[in-house]
């Protein structure tokens, strides 16, 4: 079974912490161990919380013009970041 990565733009969910169960989007890239993620929400794209790779499940979703963007250096809106994960979720 092929190993899904946790990587910039991929939607995530917490399986440690208070967070836990949350979906989350993997924003930024700290290190091999630690990732940046938001969810609009409680972590705006201004504030994205620090997470260790190893405490996120990654999904199947990924969203390569998002990745583009974020790569680029031009961030989504909290607003779209919901939306998003909204979609996710339900």
């Amino acid at each position: 079974m092929k190993q899904i990565p946790v990587e910039i733009g991929r939607v995530v969910a917490s399986k440690c912490g208070r967070d836990q169960g949350r979906t989350f989007l993997v924003t930024g890239e700290i290190d091999a161990d630690f990732v940046w993620i938001s969810d609009g929400k409680t972590h705006p794209i201004e504030k994205p919380k620090k997470k260790r790779r190893r405490h996120l499940k990654p999904t199947q979703t990924l969203h390569p013009e998002l990745r583009k963007s974020i790569l680029e250096g031009k961030y989504p809106e909290n607003f779209e970041l919901r939306a998003i994960l909204s979609k996710e979720e339900g």
